[in-house]
């Protein structure tokens, strides 16, 4: 397969648009071609432009650009990105497509516009060797490469990005009969490594495989909700985090897509499945067809199955009411099956805690996945070849904790089955006997082939670490509560944190010391790497509370002298340590990663010292970091340190948290050093190799004893603007108070400018001022409010 560095979308509508963008944000070259307008906009005749005018040529495009450079969350890591992308149109530059070595077609989902563009534009202008894709969401591929050259047929398939394309992690690829499995294979593996895909192989049927399922789901606990009495509203109280599906649930899932989308989708899959057992429940309820016609098409018309309005009391949300076409409150419904899975991790002990409920909620859930699941197992292998792409397609293209058949290894296949029975529903032949679809040995996972009949190990790169498979193999060291010690192999150690949202627990600091000391006796690296929602959400906020509320101020002080050691003991280890961020990485898992020689993040990595949020300072050695870096680039530039530390000051003071792992570098936790890897699957992987890469020639560093000071003269510049601040009501009294000890620890207290200061010094001081907000009701309150509401309080 030839080298892909430049690329052609065709389409910027929202899904080429951002398509284009995640290529960009891949570090390709991209080429975005679209339409040429019919007509002129009241301000092009205004300017005397005309049809053939360049500008209004590329309007469409241009303002599908426009349009995604604006959008929330950001299409782009970096706004930057956007000047890797060239606008055109499909007049003028189709023979630019010959400059290309991928072309991705992302037009109108509809065949006979796809054909026509393909054999009529694309075909002719195609470089010898070159890639061509569809991103069709289900339509034929075979069809569609029946207008192509023989030879083109060779390098054409389906490229299915999920919506939208740098935050959904799937991509479904279906390579059409004729084309050769070697570049369909090094596609996948392309598209997985450089654009951090999840790939899927599915088949040529109507909407593969993540839409077949999803929308089959959607549209039965429809039915089911109308069959039962039950409101918009009470099925997605139960039909999301509660069965293991994402928090949009049902119907807020549909807003999302959109619900003029999903009908299109039912409309099309019941066209094209006039064979399949199920094909009525792709049928669109008349009241969802009435919703179209009224123009309620979910979020992008602010009005769907739900609406939300802003008044002076706050914002209302209001459910669709299917019986009279009108909204209604949201009354947040509540049900006892729902509430007893509330407070269970585990997703496959929540779901069949909710099916086994008494209550309404309890019977639907259960209708809507035995249907699900049973349609799902119907499908293999008439949509994929294995349980194992159906399982990811789901997890990776709908959000679901559990992929269908993960969920019926949780329920107990044989259990599901007679449960099943007794409703008088058929069921597949093929689940009869099955004990389990999924099981580990020897370090291995295997997975049940429903044809076969017998179990196959999943396949699996060597690039992705999988720490429970690293744990089964052997390869746990030493364990607890709240994080482990693995060997990951080739002389490499992990430290892997598994409490409760990965917060920094008790026994941390310790297993830190203990990791390090392995490393250092044993091997020549050390990770620092889990493979959680999040890498971790900071302190435990619960516990500091609590040793608050009861004064305990000397607990509090030891636990952060002991975050502070463990961290100065990474950053001063005899061996590289290297962290492995990814999601929500905040506080004291921030303070990770900074005390670490090398960061391999995630892309999708959301960084901050954000302790000001609940009237603290980070203490865990990330105000002495960020200050200790401040001086050093002030020394090494040779100016004054001011600059660098207001930065450093205003990123602690203000909270801020990266958007993106490209952020980062922004934001001063990352440097010339550390790496972005696109594939979460890899990074364990990648840091691992960093690890390596590092010990051939790693010198150990030690603490700090000459930190030149900011000192006294900086803290009070920092706090003159604080008054400002204040004196116009940007900032409250306590915000000003915080902000300045803030000041006061990151400039070095209470000493001339230019005063030699040493890292425990500025640990000290960091502590100090710790123990100083512990001890202010107003930080109380703020820990309080966010522990109730999630969000932070600005008293």
């Amino acid at each position: 397969m030839r080298q892909i560095r430049r690329v052609a979308v065709l389409g910027s509508g929202v899904m080429g648009a951002t398509i284009a963008a995640h290529l960009a944000n891949a570090g390709l070259d991209v080429l975005l071609l679209d339409i040429v307008p019919r007509e002129l906009t009241s301000e092009e005749q205004a300017g005397g432009l005309t049809l053939e005018s360049p500008e209004v040529r590329n309007r469409i495009v241009r303002n599908g650009l426009k349009t995604i450079s604006a959008m929330k969350p950001a299409a782009f890591y970096l706004p930057d990105y956007a000047s890797r992308i060239e606008t055109g149109n499909f007049e003028d530059d189709m023979a630019r497509l010959r400059e290309c070595d991928w072309v991705v077609e992302v037009v109108v989902e509809n065949m006979k516009i796809k054909k026509k563009l393909l054999a009529e534009k694309v075909a002719p202008n195609m470089e010898e060797g070159a890639i061509l894709s569809t991103n069709t969401s289900g339509l034929s591929v075979n069809e569609m490469a029946s207008v192509l050259p023989g030879s083109l047929r060779r390098n054409f398939l389906v490229t299915h990005f999920f919506n939208p394309p740098r935050y959904m992690r799937l991509l479904e690829i279906v390579g059409c009969d004729e084309a050769d499995p070697k570049l369909v294979k090094g596609m996948a593996e392309f598209i997985s490594r450089r654009l951090g895909k999840g790939i899927v192989y599915a088949k040529d049927t109507p909407n593969f495989i993540g839409n077949r399922i999803g929308v089959y789901s959607i549209f039965k606990a429809m039915h089911h909700m109308v069959d039962m009495g039950m409101t918009v509203e009470e099925v997605d109280a139960v039909a999301g985090p509660a069965t293991a599906r994402p928090g949009s649930a049902a119907f807020r899932t549909a807003d999302l897509v959109g619900i003029d989308t999903l009908v299109h989708i039912g409309d099309n899959t019941y066209d094209l499945l006039a064979g399949d057992e199920e094909r009525e429940a792709f049928k669109v309820p008349g009241f969802v067809n009435d919703m179209v016609q009224k123009g309620l098409h979910g979020n992008k018309t602010k009005k769907g199955f739900f609406r939300q309005e802003k008044s002076a009391e706050g914002r209302k949300i209001f459910y669709y009411d299917y019986n009279t076409g009108e909204y209604k409150p949201a009354e947040k419904p509540k049900f006892a099956s729902v509430g007893a899975a509330k407070q269970i991790d585990d997703p496959g002990l929540r779901v069949k805690t909710v099916i086994e409920g008494r209550d309404k909620a309890a019977e639907f859930a259960w209708r809507n996945l035995r249907d699900t699941l049973i349609y799902t197992v119907k499908r293999i292998p008439e949509i994929a070849d294995d349980i194992v792409n159906v399982d990811n397609a789901m997890r990776w293209g709908f959000n679901w904790e559990l992929g269908p058949f993960e969920m019926l290894d949780a329920l107990g296949v044989s259990s599901f089955v007679e449960r099943a029975k007794k409703d008088g529903v058929e069921v597949p032949e093929s689940l009869v006997g099955v004990e389990s679809f999924y099981k580990i040995e020897n370090g291995k996972k295997y997975y049940y082939d429903l044809q076969s009949k017998e179990y196959r190990q999943v396949p699996s790169s060597p690039d992705n670490i999988q720490l429970p498979l690293v744990k089964e193999a052997g390869g746990l060291v030493e364990k607890s509560s709240g994080c482990s010690i693995l060997d990951l192999g080739d002389g490499v150690f992990g430290i892997e944190f598994h409490s409760k949202m990965n917060a920094i627990t008790g026994d941390m600091p310790s297993m830190v010391h203990k990791a390090i000391q392995r490393a250092e006796g044993e091997g020549i690296g050390l990770v620092i790497a889990n493979q959680g929602k999040n890498f971790s959400v900071g302190a435990n906020l619960m516990m500091v509370a609590v040793a608050m509320a009861e004064g305990a101020f000397d607990e509090i002080d030891m636990a952060v002298r002991a975050l502070q050691k463990a961290n100065m003991a990474l950053k001063y280890a005899k061996v590289p340590v290297v962290a492995a961020p990814f999601g929500m990485t905040l506080g004291g898992g921030c303070e990770f990663c900074l005390h670490s020689d090398a960061i391999v993040a995630h892309a999708e990595t959301y960084m901050g010292l954000v302790e000001v949020g609940v009237g603290l300072l980070p203490a865990g050695g990330g105000t002495k970091e960020m200050a200790l870096r401040a001086a050093r680039m002030a020394d090494r530039y040779g100016t004054d340190v001011t600059p660098f530390v207001s930065r450093s000051f205003q990123n602690i003071a203000m909270a801020k948290v990266s958007m993106s792992a490209a952020e980062i570098f922004d934001l001063g936790y990352m440097g010339p050093g550390d790496a972005i890897s696109m594939n979460i699957d890899h990074l364990i992987a990648d840091a691992k190799q960093t690890a390596i890469t590092l010990a051939r020639t790693y010198r150990p560093g030690r603490p700090a004893q000459d930190i030149k000071a900011p000192g006294r003269s900086v803290a009070a510049s920092i706090k003159s603007m604080l008054w400002n601040m204040k004196a116009g009501g940007f900032i409250s009294d306590y915000d000003a108070e915080l902000s300045g000890v803030i000041a006061d620890v990151i400039c070095g207290g209470d000493v001339p400018a230019g005063t030699l200061v040493s890292e425990q010094y500025l640990l000290d001081l960091e502590r100090q001022g710790f123990l100083k907000l512990c001890g202010n009701k107003k930080t109380g309150e703020r820990i309080q409010h966010m522990l109730k509401t999630g969000k932070p309080l600005r008293n």
